[in-house]
């Protein structure tokens, strides 16, 4: 559907300058909760491309603009959120316990639920996948909106993506604050994947890690995957000696966080059309953050509220 030009309020960045606070800028004082609502809304385009992350960096020379109309495509799912949509290709942020996509077409998936969005918007648009995350991962992922968009994103994935991250909690303390991971995997017919140090004819894998927090047993990590083999992560991990929680495939017997523990944050490609890069990040899982860092967060804002606020000193101390 094409949008009427009457129906868009346009506005060119001068400067660089955060998203949300070029929207209550523009839009006259609006209250920050009001600008983000109009965000998340869907109704905000960057350059043509729908962005739903407030703090999304702007950049000087690129358009703002806002969709008065009342044929705005509504989007509201548990599963999985939109961060980013153009012509060409969406980019999600997947919950825990959906796959990718199935051949089942009754199965709810991430693709089943992106093609119920894209049919409810009037277009021939359907979702394509473009690279896979494991159902109990959560993260971002990319679909494509036509073949040749996914083809042209499949076949230059390597060359395209400039950064890809993951966050992991795992068992234990890892003993280096970082390191490389190389082996060759290979899968058994019961579908697990196997690790070996040598080159026994599997597929060569890389993964670069480092700890971002250790606490009570625990580690949180960053990984980087030079490689993109079925669950890489979770196989190196395990092989360390520091399975991912919550993984039960590959040795852990901790269940404490009631899901998997790993979390694909942060996605930076180049866009296979336009040719402009893309950067999103998303916020770790609170659950992945180990209780120590709260308690010292809980203890320094208290710190800096009796700090700023002494009058209230008495209330904080009985609380």
């Amino acid at each position: 559907m094409k949008k009427n030009i009457k129906s868009l309020l346009t506005f060119k960045v001068l400067a660089d300058a955060i998203l949300i606070d070029f929207i209550m800028e523009k839009m006259h004082g609006i209250s920050r909760n009001r600008a983000k609502a109009l965000i998340t809304n869907r109704v905000v385009l960057v350059n043509n491309a729908i962005m739903t992350h407030p703090l999304t960096e702007l950049k000087a020379g690129q358009v703002v603009q806002l969709d008065r109309s009342k044929h705005k495509k509504a989007f509201h799912s548990n599963d999985i959120d939109i961060v980013y949509e153009d012509p060409y290709l969406l980019v999600v942020d997947k919950r825990p316990g959906l796959l990718s996509m199935s051949n089942n077409t009754r199965q709810q998936t991430v693709q089943t639920v992106l093609n119920r969005y894209l049919e409810k918007g009037g277009g021939r648009n359907t979702s394509h996948l473009v690279h896979r995350l494991d159902r109990d991962t959560s993260g971002l992922m990319v679909y494509a909106k036509d073949v040749q968009t996914q083809q042209s994103l499949i076949n230059g994935w390597q060359q395209l993506v400039t950064d890809r991250r993951y966050v992991a909690l795992v068992s234990g303390d890892v003993e280096k604050d970082e390191g490389d991971i190389r082996s060759w995997l290979t899968e058994d017919k019961r579908f697990v994947t196997h690790s070996s140090p040598v080159d026994n004819g599997g597929k060569f894998a890389h993964t670069h890690y480092r700890v971002l927090q250790r606490s009570n047993g625990y580690s949180l990590v960053e990984l980087e995957l030079e490689t993109g083999r079925k669950n890489q992560i979770r196989v190196h991990m395990a092989q360390m000696g520091h399975p991912v929680v919550g993984d039960h495939k590959y040795g852990s017997d901790d269940d404490s966080l009631h899901r998997l523990g790993l979390h694909a944050y942060l996605l930076s490609f180049r866009h296979p059309v336009t040719g402009k890069y893309l950067r999103f990040e998303t916020p770790l899982p609170l659950c992945f953050i180990p209780l120590i860092v709260i308690v010292v967060l809980i203890i320094h804002y208290y710190h800096l509220a009796i700090v700023l606020l002494p009058k209230f000193k008495k209330i904080l101390y009985v609380l």
